[in-house]
């Protein structure tokens, strides 16, 4: 047996040209090789019960098991494509009895035929044409392991986002219960001054109108935060249940620095960079395919076997039917459907070089925005900040004028109602804070240097002191 092999047809892969910014807009100081996507996501997010919960998603979510049962397939059709490299070795059988019919007058004929052979075809991939598939398929499996990487760094942050949403929301709760033990308290002394003569009906009713306003966020807020859990439910794979919380909203820490490396890093880190580039691939080599479907195609084929009117007869005795042949056959005229064929492989490679400038352009745009997101974020923080103790000076303030005697009931509403809304925006805020980090860390394509095997440390039981709402 031997092996002709020749230059395989087409366009050899080049990656495209794309014009990276030397600097991120809104990058704090000189970029630098080292970035936030270098960490594992257990190093980004440090509260235990949150790693638990991220764990357990890649565990069980079963958006990333679709993914996985996405690469098999792509990895099996690897193997489909490169069968045709080699010879295709089969068996045949035949068995049949026949009259046969010679001449008038003379009795037809009635006899058995046997054949057992094994057969052979092999088309030698002269042109390359195979490989050409082979090396489309293969980019297709490394496209579907981009993709899952890509889930699983998707999945990460969604359960990080909807972890710190969860946790705003329980602040935005006890906020409620705290307005409303505040009102309640403020409608408790407009009572007692008009008990006393010294207030009016009107303030008893303003007060009793605020403390059903607070009242009402109560359950509102207990409903979202129901929502958010079956969320997170979802993500971890689990029939809808309560959530376990860790440290308080004010109490996880930011990340104070987030270097984002260099922005050329962007083409070897994202998921869906990479998943976009092996489309390319996967298009230049379809290219070639197209390529070689021009030219002709050699093959060889044998038979070895016997026939026999016995079928005793075709194991007791060596083969007595044989055959070697070769072939070349090529297309003349197919009516423009190679050509047009071609055609639409360039349009496809095309295409697939267009996404992939606008999602490397897409990255660049994200990692700037949340980099100016999060450096601006922190001014924000600190004038809400200013604003709630502001406030809670005011509403002090404002309780010890009315009960001297100096001001109206109205003042005092005014500063509370003031207040608790200023510290809802802060707990807003806050939340903003940690989920930058999150969008950040998805951005640059966090985690990229760890191992498939790697995403899933082993979990960690929640402390005991932890307890689930």
């Amino acid at each position: 047996m031997f092996i002709v092999a020749g230059c395989a047809v087409g366009p050899n892969y080049q990656r495209p040209r794309i014009a990276a910014p030397v600097v991120t807009r809104g990058q704090v100081g000189a970029a630098e090789a080292e970035s936030l996507a270098d960490l594992p996501w257990w190093q980004v997010f440090d509260d235990p019960v949150l790693q638990q919960l991220v764990a357990e998603a890649i565990r069980d979510n079963y958006d990333l098991k679709t993914a996985i049962a996405r690469i098999e397939q792509a990895r099996q059709l690897i193997g489909v494509a490169r069968a045709d490299l080699l010879p295709q070795v089969e068996y045949r059988g035949d068995a049949a009895r026949q009259r046969v019919f010679l001449f008038p007058g003379i009795p037809n004929e009635q006899f058995n035929s046997f054949l057992g052979s094994f057969n052979l075809a092999w088309e030698i991939d002269v042109w390359g044409r195979i490989r050409r598939a082979t090396e489309s398929a293969r980019a297709d499996y490394l496209g579907a392991e981009a993709f899952r990487r890509g889930v699983l760094l998707t999945l990460v942050s969604d359960v990080a986002q909807a972890y710190f949403e969860l946790l705003e929301l329980d602040r935005e709760l006890e906020i409620a219960h705290l307005t409303t033990e505040t009102f309640e308290k403020t409608l408790d002394l407009f009572t007692r001054q008009y008990r006393g003569g010294v207030g009016s009906r009107l303030e008893v009713s303003r007060g009793t109108a605020a403390v059903g306003q607070a009242a009402a966020t109560i359950p509102d807020v207990e409903r979202a935060i129901v929502a958010k859990e079956n969320q997170l439910d979802v993500l971890l794979g689990r029939n809808p249940g309560p959530i376990p919380r860790g440290a308080p909203l004010a109490a996880q820490r930011s990340t104070p620095d987030v270097p984002a490396g260099l922005p050329a890093q962007l083409l070897e880190r994202r998921p869906d960079i990479v998943q976009a580039e092996e489309a390319i691939v996967a298009a230049n080599a379809n290219v070639g395919v197209a390529v070689g479907n021009f030219f002709p195609r050699l093959g060889l084929t044998t038979l070895y076997g016997g026939q026999s009117s016995e079928i005793e007869n075709l194991v007791k005795h060596a083969g007595n039917v044989w055959a070697v042949a070769g072939s070349l056959t090529g297309p003349i005229f197919q009516g423009g459907r190679l050509l047009s064929n071609y055609r639409a492989s360039k349009a496809a490679w095309d295409e697939t070089v267009q996404q992939y400038a606008s999602t490397t352009l897409n990255a660049f745009a994200e990692v700037s925005n949340t980099l100016v997101a999060h450096e601006k974020l922190k001014g924000v923080r600190a004038e809400k900040e200013r604003q709630v103790a502001a406030l809670r000076e005011a509403v002090d303030v404002s309780l010890e004028r009315y009960g001297g005697g100096t001001s109206t009931y109205f003042e005092v509403l005014e500063a509370q109602q003031q207040l608790f809304p200023a510290q809802n925006e802060l707990a807003r805020t806050t939340r903003d804070q940690l989920t930058i980090v999150v969008f950040l860390y998805r951005a640059l394509g966090g985690g990229w240097n760890l191992a498939t095997e790697d995403w899933a440390p082993q979990e960690r039981p929640i402390p005991a002191t932890l307890s689930v709402p």
